[in-house]
């Protein structure tokens, strides 16, 4: 019958294979686990932080000081209940990946996560007015760093920049309290919506901007001061990474620059190394490579290229030139 599909033996088969693949390869697959953070309840926290930071420009519109108060006392239980079930569910997961968690034990192991779970969700609510008033000099770092922003409200509404750091702000407040895979989805959520490549653990100062941003990748141990200025396309990278005797990579130590206060970045330029430091108030011109550090106050760039401008070919009155040079 037209528009159904026979589950004939041929498809049979290929679902034995795909199950057989699951068995085999056991880095691909989640089963016979009890415990993973959803993305899409993630994606809802990130949804619920823009509305309680911005209010007004996402989310429910037309408030005001009489009724603003009863819309926060809405929203902030439904981001509590939210991030504690992905928090308790993250720790959960860990423990069971750690090898701690015995599926046949008692069904009380996961009681040290739920009230951990929720010291961690608690504490994550009360640093939201301070992560406010650092987007706040974000916002205004924007508008004074790009005289193409009419107002601060389309900065907010409309750029790119202001999404990554604002996501970035909390979750790296959530990387710090050590929670595990949350941070990073929200870091590759924004990745997605804007490009720019902020991994969680980077520390960065206040003022903020990033212009235009396409392409811009921050290093989880990149360290950037206060009033920094990243155009699009700069990379904080690392130069290489260390390797143990086993010859797997080693974690956890510098592995990118150090920004410090009043430097400015300009398109495509690449900075690696942990032990890069660009000093304060300087510029670091566009397409520059740079592994080694810089004084403060220098100014960095590339010798101009030589161009070459060819004069138009004179063209045969009875048809056009044919050049195939390449």
């Amino acid at each position: 019958m037209i528009g159904e599909y026979d589950l004939d033996e041929r498809l049979i088969g290929l679902i034995e294979r795909i199950v057989a693949s699951y068995e085999a390869e056991p880095r691909t697959r989640h089963i016979g686990r009890g415990y993973l953070p959803s993305k899409e309840e993630v994606y809802r926290v990130i949804d619920l932080l823009f509305e309680i930071s911005y209010p007004g420009y996402f989310g429910r519109q037309n408030l005001s000081f009489k009724n603003v108060q009863y819309h926060v006392g809405e929203l902030l239980p439904r981001l509590a209940q939210t991030l504690y079930l992905q928090i308790f569910l993250s720790l959960c997961h860990l423990n069971e990946v750690s090898g701690n968690y015995d599926p046949t034990g008692p069904s009380d192991q996961a009681l040290p996560f739920d009230r951990k779970a929720r010291e961690l969700t608690e504490a994550f609510l009360l640093k939201i007015p301070d992560v406010r008033d650092k987007l706040a000099m974000d916002v205004a770092a924007s508008y004074e760093g790009d005289p193409a922003a009419d107002n601060s409200d389309e900065i907010i509404f409309a750029y790119p920049g202001l999404i990554a750091i604002t996501v970035h702000r909390y979750a790296h407040e959530l990387y710090n309290m050590e929670i595990p895979l949350i941070p990073r989805a929200m870091a590759e959520w924004s990745h997605l919506k804007t490009g720019i490549d902020v991994h969680p653990g980077a520390r960065i100062g206040k003022r903020f901007f990033i212009d235009h941003g396409t392409g811009v990748v921050i290093g989880e141990t990149t360290d950037i001061g206060d009033n920094v200025k990243v155009y699009q396309s700069v990379t904080l990278g690392a130069l290489s990474f260390l390797k143990d005797e086993r010859g797997q990579m080693v974690r956890g130590y510098k592995r990118h620059p150090t920004v410090r206060d009043n430097v400015t970045i300009y398109a495509n330029a690449t900075v690696l190394g942990g032990d890069t430091v660009l000093g304060e108030g300087c510029t670091i011109g566009g397409s520059t490579f740079i592994t080694s550090s810089i004084p403060p106050g220098c100014t960095v760039m590339n010798t101009p290229p030589e161009l070459r401008v060819r004069p138009p070919k004179k063209r045969d009155k009875q048809g056009p030139a044919h050049d195939f040079s390449i």
